[in-house]
C-alpha cells in the first residue's frame, strides 16, 4: 500500500499515485501534509502515538478531493510538526527533511515536507495548514509561493486541526501560475472584489526595519513606486513593531488555549512521547487561564480595529514574511525560541484578522531564501494572487 520513496524521503508514497480525473490540474502532482485524511490510509500528525490511538479514516478530505477531481494527481503524504506545533520543520520521530536550498538550515514547518517535496521537484503543488505560520514559514525558507487564505474560506473536515479559530488550509508552488490554478479551484465560491486605480500599497517602515531583508524590501518599494496606478504609503503610524509585539503575544494565548481544548484530554489520557520544545509548549497550554484569554480577547479585538483604517486607506500590506532567511540547525533551544517568538510577530497579523497572505520569494538569496509577503483584506485572496501574477512576478 505505501512505502517511503528514495528520491524524497520525506514522502510516504502511494502505490500507484491517487490520480485525479479532471482536466484544470492534470499533470499537477500534490503532496498532501500528513494532517489530511485520505480514506483507507492513516494520519499520523507527525506523531506515532497519534496513529496509534485514532482508526484508519474512512472518509477523505474534502480538499483533497476537490484537487483530485480537478484532475490533481495525489503523490503522498508528507512529513509534519507534531500535531503542526511548530514553525521549525523537525520532527523526531520520522525526521527533519532537508531544506534544498540550504541543507545547513532548519526546512521551516509545521508544512514542512510539502514544502520540501515541492522545492526539489517531487510535487508540483504542497498542500498543508496553517494556524500561526505553516504555510507561509517553509514558503519563505525554500524560495516558494505560498498562501495562507482568508480564514474559513476553504475547508478543514477530515483533519487534524490545532486551534480552530485560527486553522486554515493552504498551499506551496514554485511558481505563481501553478498556485493561481490550485486557487480557481479552491477559492471559486468567494465573492468578486472590485478594486478601484490606484492600486494602494502600504508597508510600515518600522516593521521593515526588524527584518533582514529590509534593503531589498526598500528596493521592492521604490520600484513599485514608479510604475503607473500604484501608489505606495507609509502607515508606520497605524501598525508599529510594538502593536505585532502585543499581537503576538495575544495570539500565543487565544491559540494556546484552543490547542489545549482540541487536543488536552487525548495528551492527558494517552501521555504520547513529544520533542521536548513541543512538550513544553503543550505544558504551557494547560495552564492558561480564562483571565488571560479574555485579555487577549480584548487585545486580539483592538488590533484588528487598528488594522482596520489602514486596509479603509490601501488596498494591501506589504511585510516581511519572516524576520530573515532560515535559521541554522545549530542554533540552540532558546535562541530558537526567541526567534519563535519574533517570528509570530509578524506571522499574527493575518491570524488576529482571519486575513489572507501570500508569500513572494525574494530573489538573490538562492543560498538562504527569504520572503515578502501581501497581506489582503478578508475575502480579497484573488485579488493578492492576482496582483502579484500581473505586477510583482516581474520585479522580485
Amino acid at each position: 500500500m505505501q512505502h517511503h520513496s528514495t528520491d524524497s524521503p520525506y514522502i510516504i508514497e502511494f502505490s500507484p499515485a491517487l490520480a485525479g480525473n479532471g482536466s484544470s490540474l492534470k499533470q499537477f502532482r500534490v503532496a498532501v501534509k500528513d494532517l489530511f485524511d485520505i480514506a483507507s490510509y492513516p494520519t499520523t500528525a507527525g506523531n506515532p502515538d497519534w496513529a496509534n490511538t485514532h482508526p484508519i479514516p474512512h472518509f477523505t478530505s474534502p480538499v483533497v478531493s476537490a484537487l483530485q477531481n480537478a484532475g490533481a494527481s495525489i503523490v503522498g503524504k508528507t512529513i509534519t510538526d507534531e500535531l503542526a506545533y511548530s514553525l521549525n520543520g523537525q520532527n523526531i520521530h520520522f525526521g527533519t527533511p532537508l531544506n534544498p536550498r540550504n541543507a545547513e538550515r532548519l526546512p521551516g514547518g509545521s508544512s514542512s515536507g510539502s514544502a520540501i517535496a515541492v522545492a526539489q521537484g517531487s510535487a508540483d503543488i504542497g498542500l498543508g495548514t496553517d494556524t500561526g505560520g505553516s504555510i507561509r514559514v517553509p514558503a519563505s525558507y525554500n524560495g516558494l509561493y505560498g498562501l495562507r487564505p482568508s480564514h474559513g474560506v476553504v475547508s478543514t473536515e477530515h483533519l487534524v486541526g490545532l486551534a480552530p479559530s485560527f486553522d486554515t488550509v493552504g498551499w506551496m508552488t514554485r511558481d505563481i501560475h501553478t498556485l493561481n490554478a490550485v486557487a480557481k479551484v479552491l477559492l471559486a465560491d468567494l465573492p468578486a472584489v472590485s478594486i478601484n486605480k490606484p492600486i494602494k500599497v502600504a508597508y510600515s517602515a518600522s516593521i521593515n526595519a526588524q527584518s533582514s531583508q529590509h534593503a531589498e524590501l526598500a528596493q521592492l518599494l521604490v520600484t513599485l513606486q514608479k510604475l503607473e496606478k500604484i501608489d505606495v504609503l507609509d502607515l508606520s503610524s497605524i501598525l508599529t513593531p510594538a502593536d505585532l509585539q502585543q499581537g503576538a503575544e495575544a495570539f500565543r494565548i487565544l491559540q494556546g488555549a484552543e490547542i489545549w481544548s482540541t487536543h488536552g484530554e487525548w495528551i492527558t489520557t494517552c501521555q504520547p512521547t513529544f520533542a521536548p520544545d513541543i512538550a513544553n509548549r503543550f505544558a504551557w497550554c494547560s495552564t492558561i487561564t480564562p483571565a488571560q484569554q479574555l485579555e487577549a480577547l480584548k487585545i486580539q479585538q483592538q488590533f484588528n480595529l487598528k488594522l482596520k483604517p489602514l486596509f479603509e486607506q490601501a488596498d494591501c500590506l506589504l511585510i516581511p514574511t519572516t524576520p530573515g532567511s532560515a535559521p541554522l540547525l545549530t542554533m540552540n533551544d532558546d535562541e530558537l525560541a526567541h526567534y519563535r517568538n519574533t517570528l509570530l510577530s509578524m506571522t499574527c497579523i493575518a491570524g488576529l484578522g482571519g486575513l489572507p497572505q501570500l508569500q513572494l520569494p525574494l530573489s538573490g538569496k538562492n543560498d538562504a531564501p527569504v520572503g515578502v509577503s501581501l497581506i489582503g483584506a478578508k475575502y480579497h485572496d484573488q485579488f493578492l494572487i492576482d496582483f502579484a501574477h500581473t505586477v510583482l512576478e516581474s520585479i522580485i
